[in-house]
């Protein structure tokens, strides 16, 4: 017989970042993330490091998690671990991490999709985090995604609208580059946003059909303004960098309320959740709170620590499905290109 608690450990290894984290139930006990500092100098994710580098962190970080939840390796129920999508060489790391962990356990093994844990991570037990009544809209937004999705129970979820090319964290950290900024860009862009004027210089939206986005024009609008005004003034970036900063990260939100604005209506939903790593940039939060107020929205923000890649997300999908009985077989395998 088993007990009231179920302990749940979550592994998440779909880019470059390891994480495990520890659930009893809908409770974190623990969420480790080991962070590859060595893409930096790359100015973006170089998926061989990634994956040797999951091969060095999995086993410590898994460690850690299960030291800081107080329980040892006995004492889980299940291993959840991320099946895609991703990068195939991180993610066969975890994958076989965590089949083997499983099958050593003779305890069962739950695949989840990433995105679907971006916007379950919402159904975490917090204090400070509200949880989103269904129907809701979540919008995921990442380097590697930009999705509008109704989401109608846990696992009953429809993509109405995705990028038709880039993600908008990549329409971020390209920005980024070309202004000189750090790998990854986004977090700068913010700060500096704030002490600029985001009107100071306009920048044309995409017209997309429907509910789809696209980013590619966007970026080389930024990258021939960005050619045009240094051929003028060779200091054009270094005097008014926190302006162009402003105008991006402007235009950039100014796209994706503009969609949420058309799916609300479309659909006749004002709950709305957001999740993946942009949704830590401040604009966007600001965006949503006036939406709130202009729209009639409830807004639902995770916590900025299940916002960027984490395993807590993929725990908590984990113990959803662990109730379902919802259990995958030592067969199953890593995809890199994984549906909602």
């Amino acid at each position: 017989m088993k007990s009231e608690n179920i302990y749940i450990l979550g592994i998440e290894s779909s880019c470059d970042d390891t994480a495990a984290a520890v659930l009893c139930n809908d409770t974190i006990l623990s969420n480790v993330v080991a962070t590859q500092k060595i893409h930096e100098e790359y100015g973006g994710v170089v998926p061989e490091l990634a994956s040797r580098a999951h091969q060095q962190n999995i086993v410590p970080v898994v460690n850690q998690a299960l030291k800081k939840a107080g329980i040892t390796k006995d004492q889980l129920h299940a291993i959840a671990f991320t099946q895609g999508p991703g990068l195939m060489g991180s993610l066969l790391v975890g994958t076989s991490f965590a089949k083997s962990l499983a099958f050593g356990l003779d305890i069962p093994l739950i695949s989840v999709n990433h995105m679907q844990a971006h916007i379950l991570a919402h159904f975490i037990n917090e204090e400070s985090q509200v949880k989103p009544d269904f129907p809701f809209l979540a919008m995921t937004i990442s380097g590697g995604h930009t999705q509008i999705v109704q989401v109608d129970s846990y696992f009953k979820m429809t993509v109405i609208g995705e990028t038709i090319d880039d993600a908008v964290g990549e329409a971020f950290d390209k920005s980024g580059k070309l202004l000189g900024l750090g790998y990854p860009a986004g977090p700068e862009i913010d700060r500096r946003a704030k002490l600029g004027n985001p009107k100071a210089f306009p920048f044309t939206k995409p017209k997309v059909d429907g509910l789809n986005f696209s980013f590619s024009g966007f970026k080389t609008a930024v990258l021939y303004f960005i050619q045009r005004e240094v051929k003028k003034n060779p200091n054009f970036i270094t005097e008014n960098l926190n302006d162009i900063c402003a105008s991006i990260q402007y235009t950039i939100i100014g796209i994706l309320i503009d969609k949420l604005k058309k799916a609300s209506t479309q659909t006749n939903i004002k709950h709305i959740a957001i999740g993946g790593g942009v949704s830590a940039n401040s604009g966007i939060r600001e965006a949503l709170k006036t939406g709130e107020q202009k729209f009639g929205w409830t807004t639902y923000v995770p916590k900025f620590e299940y916002t960027t890649d984490n395993a807590a997300m993929i725990a908590i999908v984990g113990y959803l499905k662990y109730l379902e009985n919802d259990f995958a077989d030592q067969n199953i395998m890593a995809t890199s290109r994984l549906k909602i």
